[in-house]
């Protein structure tokens, strides 16, 4: 479950981290209030689920209170990728001197959590870590022994951090651990020209299965879900809408992950995560490629199955079902592998679908779904 970050700002007051004064409202009236109270001068922001808001002019800086109210009143209402902001906050803003990235998230793979860190924050860290990898430090972080001062110090050295930063960084861990989330993450952090280090935004991810020990969460935002997931659940899909181009379906969760490593390492970015289980009828295809191919972000989609207790030529006819009942919009790239793969391969050959095609090998289909998404 993701927080708004209003909400993570809160976990992180809750924690001893710094955070600018700022309040939420519904109300461009009471946003001109709020402003008044906070010194006039204020940065209004889009309160959604989701990320790139800047660009979509979700994040704007208001000069006075009555420039505060107006530029409420153009935000809420806005989509902002599928989400619609129903609520704004407005903060004080600060005098930054340098702006850091850290974050922590569950390393599956790993089996263990990993420090993300840069002593350049406020860009998209996945593309900067594309791009110039030098500049991201990475370390692991054993659950059992967490983040001490010590292991602070060795995240900040490596990322190039300031030594204020050690405090912020246990204290952020035990955001992670004390609140059962999945990912904890500033973007930007930033020293103050005063020295102070402030967290100027916040993303946090509550494990779902720890629901029960975080209670006060409830069910008040599942409204504000995004929306495609809101369709999967209601449709029984195991999905993860991610900011990608190519659309991913895989039959069982290991399989997924590692397609969407994959699908990463050809240059491409997963759309989602889309685990269709043990079984790959017609309807669950249908209802799979309907989702994905909702999804305005996609480019093309990827099928990776291995054959075992449901066979690729059972999985090939409910691809080929799927195809009668969803218009494919979408290039799709196939990869049978298994239990009958041979024959399911044939079936989807004799289908002669314009826009199906296959690869016999896990990275050869992740490098062609990977060329159509970024040539389309």
């Amino acid at each position: 479950m993701d927080l708004y970050e209003h909400q993570a700002r809160g976990l992180f007051e809750e924690h001893g981290i710094l955070v600018p004064r700022a309040e939420v409202t519904a109300s461009p009236k009471e946003a001109r209030e709020i402003a008044r109270r906070l010194g006039g001068r204020v940065v209004v922001k889009a309160q959604v689920k989701t990320g790139g808001r800047g660009k979509a002019g979700g994040v704007k800086l208001a000069a006075d209170p009555v420039a505060a109210e107006l530029t409420a009143r153009r935000i809420i209402g806005m989509d902002i990728k599928g989400h619609t902001v129903r609520e704004v906050m407005l903060a004080q803003p600060v005098d930054i001197e340098s702006e850091f990235y850290v974050s922590y998230v569950l390393d599956r793979a790993a089996g263990r959590f990993l420090a993300i860190a840069s002593a350049e924050g406020g860009m998209e860290i996945e593309e900067m870590a594309a791009t110039r990898p030098e500049a991201v430090a990475r370390i692991h972080i054993d659950p059992a022994e967490g983040v001490t001062s010590a292991k602070a110090s060795e995240i900040a050295q490596a990322a190039g951090l300031p030594p204020q930063t050690v405090d912020v960084l246990v204290r952020l861990w035990q955001v992670l651990t004390r609140e059962d989330a999945v990912l904890v993450e500033v973007n930007p952090l930033v020293r103050t020209a005063q020295g102070q280090i402030l967290a100027l935004d916040g993303k946090v991810t509550l494990d779902d299965n720890a629901r029960f020990r975080q209670a006060r969460w409830g069910e008040e935002d599942a409204g504000h879900d995004d929306p495609l997931e809101v369709a999967a659940a209601a449709k029984g899909l195991n999905y993860v809408k991610l900011d990608g181009e190519v659309g991913i379906i895989g039959n069982g969760a290991g399989l997924v992950m590692s397609t969407l490593d994959v699908v990463a390492g050809c240059g491409a970015r997963p759309a989602n995560f889309l685990d269709i289980g043990g079984g790959a009828s017609a309807q669950i295809m249908a209802d799979g490629l309907s989702v994905i191919l909702s999804d305005p972000d996609v480019k093309s989609v990827f099928v990776n199955v291995f054959g075992g207790i449901t066979a690729c030529d059972a999985v090939a006819d409910g691809i080929v079902q799927a195809l009668g009942a969803v218009r494919l919009t979408k290039p799709l790239v196939v990869r049978l592998d298994g239990n009958n793969a041979v024959r399911g391969r044939a079936i989807l050959d004799g289908h002669a679908h314009p826009l199906v095609q296959q690869a016999t090998t896990m990275d050869g289909a992740a490098r062609r779904a990977a060329q159509l998404a970024n040539t389309s």
